[in-house]
């Protein structure tokens, strides 16, 4: 899920970019002593971007603490799992894959621009080679993770003197795709290499998507496309997490104050997003 892709472009991580001015989508949670604001975010991001806008910056400045996905994610904690979890030296990837699928690796690798092509990849476990894969394009069209959205709000409300916490931990997060079963990890690295001429469409309908707050299109490009290709990495991906997630908001519910929580966008849209897994739990979410 492409959400996931960009916390590993720092060494190799995931997605939604946006440009121009953009409103994205806002929801709130309260009761009698508590207000949880439900922010969806994009992970890589022109430095050149607007994003913010009053309702937004009013909920952040009534906020006393914010959580993303992750605190963790300084590069060298990153790329220390990256080389834990990631890399397999006794399993070369081509022994894991056909002559045919071997070609169709190389030729999607100088596709999407992966330095090193197939050196480079040879030495991952399929999981790492499907996100290098969907990141390297967009890092080398000059996309930074360090001005995404998550930081520049981790960065404001550490300026602030506020508290930011994190739902996960690096490792947590990059262990749901390395834990994953073998098949699925080379179902998703298959998807990867039959998806690689897309993303230079899907990416623009996602930024167009993101930046108006049309929360039904990034459903369908980013959480239905990959409950139908990959069932078993979207369950595993989104709706496991989501899940965890509104259950930590509803513990929330139980301290009075107000929390600014901000995730990829794509954990917010769909029918197994977090506002649904809350409602299961008799909590629903109002769209600001």
């Amino acid at each position: 899920m492409k959400h996931l892709l960009a916390r590993f472009a720092i060494c190799l991580l995931l997605l939604l970019p946006v440009a121009a001015i953009a409103r994205p989508a806002l929801w709130v949670v309260r009761d009698a002593n508590t207000t949880i604001y439900l922010f969806g975010t994009v992970h890589l991001l022109p430095n050149d971007t607007a994003w913010h806008y009053p309702a937004l910056d009013q909920a952040m400045t009534d906020s006393q603490t914010l959580y993303i996905e992750l605190t963790d994610d300084d590069p060298a904690n990153m790329m220390a799992l990256v080389l834990r979890y990631g890399m397999d030296m006794s399993h070369p990837l081509p022994t894991l894959l056909s002559h045919a699928e071997q070609l169709r690796l190389n030729i999607a690798a100088n596709k999407a621009g992966v330095p090193g092509g197939m050196q480079t990849l040879n030495l991952m476990r399929p999981w790492l080679a499907a996100l290098t894969l969907a990141t390297a394009p967009l890092l080398k069209a000059g996309l930074d993770p360090e001005h995404g959205v998550d930081k520049q709000l981790k960065a404001q409300m550490t300026d602030a003197g506020k508290q930011v916490l994190g739902l996960e931990t690096a490792e947590q997060q990059i262990r749901f795709l390395a834990d994953m079963p073998r098949s699925v990890e080379l179902a998703f690295l298959r998807s990867s290499i039959r998806d690689v001429d897309k993303g230079p469409i899907e990416l623009t309908e996602l930024i167009d998507a993101w930046k108006n707050g049309d929360v039904a299109t990034i459903a369908r490009l980013e959480d239905e496309d990959l409950r139908q290709s990959e069932p078993k990495l979207y369950e595993r991906l989104l709706v496991q997490r989501n899940g965890i997630w509104a259950g930590k908001i509803a513990a929330m519910l139980q301290q009075p104050g107000t929390i600014f929580i901000a995730v990829g966008a794509a954990h917010l849209a769909g029918p197994d997003s977090v506002q649904a897994q809350l409602h299961k739990l008799g909590i629903d979410a109002v769209r600001q």
